[in-house]
């Protein structure tokens, strides 16, 4: 069984995910916020060992913490969809220099694709790439736990912004629509920002769906 623990980090209220297989010490970090220090403690409370820092996207509310998780964890590799991989390194893509700040975090290590599959003791998610909010946006699936963790593609009874300069209204709707609504409609969503949710949930009451 697969364990996730939310951490909501920093004053954007970015939710960063812990996810371990039940009984192991290996984990992934999903997205790293602003203030990613509590979410450390944590980890090092239990005696995790974190193997990937995962962004579903690289603006700068998901990448601000990266830097400082990849200090406290020596080894972890950061993984990020291959269309945002220089977002990582630049403040004017990532969208930090517009709001008057410098951001960055490490270059990535794996760079993922559409349909990529991971696996963490013995569960296999797969990366599906849901360009929209960012062109490089990714879920990450996983089937058998029936569970998706959607950065900021498909939230609680909304969609993610698309007024961004690399967003596109178009994509992300098509996104949502041909590749998360067909998923089991009682695969847990798991938001950038906000609470988690079902895809029957949104299928059935999500207003801009």
């Amino acid at each position: 069984m697969i364990k996730v623990e939310q951490f909501t980090l920093g004053a954007w209220m970015v939710n960063s995910y812990v996810v371990y297989p039940e009984g192991q010490k290996n984990c992934w970090i999903i997205d790293a916020g602003f203030e990613p220090e509590p979410m450390i403690e944590a980890l090092k409370a239990k005696d995790l060992k974190p193997e990937l820092l995962i962004y579903t996207h690289a603006h700068l509310d998901h990448i601000a913490g990266g830097e400082a998780v990849v200090k406290a964890f020596p080894g972890i590799k950061s993984a990020i969809h291959s269309q945002e991989a220089a977002f990582l390194s630049d403040a004017s893509l990532n969208m930090s220099s517009q709001m008057g700040m410098n951001i960055t975090a490490p270059v990535a290590e794996l760079i993922l694709s559409d349909d990529q599959k991971l696996e963490i003791g013995g569960s296999t998610f797969k990366v599906i790439h849901t360009p929209g909010h960012s062109p490089g946006g990714i879920c990450l699936y996983c089937e058998d736990e029936r569970l998706m963790f959607s950065g900021d593609t498909l939230f609680e009874g909304s969609v993610g912004r698309y007024d961004f300069p690399t967003s596109d209204g178009e994509k992300l709707f098509s996104s949502i629509r041909e590749k998360l609504l067909f998923l089991p409609e009682d695969t847990k969503v798991y938001p950038g920002h906000g609470n988690s949710t079902r895809i029957g949930r949104e299928k059935r009451s999500n207003p801009f769906l």
